[in-house]
């Protein structure tokens, strides 16, 4: 992934000295004017917002595809018209996979910049990084990745699943057609610790067992102890539920090939591989086992049929598509629709309520934002194939509405979230 971007990304600034001037330095090989007028700058004729993802460090081989759906969709939105009669300007930062510089960049965006919005965000680190920031000064980041749940701000808009909507059917789905016993493996951080808490307490409801649980540090790639407490705790086989992320996974699949856990035995449930991170590790390591997502490359929708073959169109025909990609290209267009209804880009507190209720046809197929500022999707698992995209094996009959605040984990369970009502707001007993 990083090496795909390296032939196309580009990084766009507002001139600080000239407010009306926009310098786009393009690292695609082809000239700013060939980059079709992407962005667009005059005195009163833009709308500025920030994309704040990881460039470099672990986490780019995530998140570099997310930046540019985020771009293509302003791209088309600019081609269109705009927004209000404006043209979108993007101040592009890199949170270098590091979570004080995600709220450095963030302060950047909104104090310096002056963004109406910000795009942004992989690891739920990183989002708790910003989420003060965002907070304490009133203002809005959009956020396209499945987290963990167990948070409702009034100042995010969560584009990605919450784990009802990925986690939770996936650990039912392994129930029903791949055995009771799990192993846990996850990166050492926020998102892995709560999914995984969730999923114990969801196996004990179940009937499910967990025989093992184990982190490694983001980035690490000394995999073998962890496959080794595996092959003990499951000699015969079992379910691997891996919560992994960025580079780890690369030594994590490779490794298990090679230890000779194979999909038949030992299928892993993978909740942050898609279709670029299977490019990028090798289909030949990833064949056979599975990830639950909302969007897969090969959903079967005419929003997709045209998404991808635009996407290639503009980045590359080898290139793929992902459900993060996917979730970080239709939060542009929702937040589009929501400054339209509200007539302002520029009244957050206007533009927040009128987000709430959109509606698009995305590429996954018809998606809403509900009053808990999440978004009703639908769910699919997939397993890799041989060409490295995935089987749609199975997925609910329609969109689900997004549960925040967990449902198994006693401590949240019966809570909700609804900022459409004062006396209800992040969290409120159902």
């Amino acid at each position: 992934m990083t090496k795909g971007l390296g032939r196309r990304k580009f990084l766009v600034y507002g001139s600080a000295g000239l407010g009306s001037s926009l310098l786009l330095k393009a690292l695609t090989g082809k000239s700013a004017t060939a980059t079709n007028n992407l962005f667009i700058a005059q005195n009163g004729d833009t709308i500025k917002v920030g994309i704040l993802h990881s460039l470099s460090g672990t986490m780019a081989i995530s998140e570099n595809t997310v930046v540019e759906a985020e771009k293509l969709a302003i791209k088309e939105i600019n081609a269109a018209g705009g927004v209000l009669g404006k043209q979108i300007e993007a101040v592009v930062e890199d949170g270098a996979s590091d979570w004080p510089t995600f709220a450095e960049k963030a302060e950047k965006l909104i104090d310096q910049d002056q963004v109406v919005t910000v795009f942004g965000c992989w690891t739920s680190a990183s989002r708790k990084a910003v989420k003060d920031v965002f907070e304490s000064k009133n203002h809005m980041l959009w956020y396209p990745v499945q987290y963990e749940g167990q948070e409702c701000s009034k100042n995010i808009f969560y584009t990605g699943a919450a784990p009802n909507q990925q986690i939770e059917p996936a650990v039912d789905w392994l129930l029903a057609n791949k055995g009771k016993q799990f192993f846990l493996v996850g990166s050492d951080y926020v998102f892995p610790r709560t999914a995984n808490t969730i999923i114990k307490e969801q196996l004990k409801v179940k009937g499910g067992q967990t025989v093992g649980e184990d982190y490694l540090p983001l980035g690490n790639t000394e995999v073998t102890p962890i496959i080794t407490k595996i092959k003990v705790a499951m000699p015969s086989g079992g379910v691997i539920f891996n919560s992994l992320n960025g580079d780890s996974n690369v030594a994590f699949f490779k490794q298990l090939q090679g230890a000779g856990l194979t999909p038949d035995k030992y299928p892993v449930m993978s909740v942050s591989i898609a279709e670029e991170e299977v490019k990028q590790i090798g289909k030949d390591f990833l064949v056979g086992h599975y990830a639950a997502w909302n969007y897969f490359q090969t959903v079967d929708t005419p929003a997709n049929q045209k998404w991808v073959a635009d996407f290639k169109a503009e980045y590359g025909a080898d290139r793929v598509t992902n459900d993060p990609m996917e979730a970080a290209y239709i939060m542009v267009y929702l937040w589009k629709q929501a400054v339209e209804k509200a007539g302002t880009s520029q009244d957050l507190e206007a533009v927040r309520q009128a987000a709430v209720g959109q509606t698009f046809d995305a590429p996954e197929g018809l998606v809403t934002m509900k009053p808990n500022h999440h978004i009703a999707k639908t769910v699919r698992i997939g397993q890799v194939r041989d060409d490295g995209l995935f089987n749609i094996v199975w997925s609910t009959e329609g969109p689900v509405d997004p549960l925040p605040w967990n449902q198994y984990v006693p401590e949240t369970k019966g809570f909700a979230c609804d900022w459409t009502d004062p006396n209800k707001g992040e969290k409120y007993k159902m």
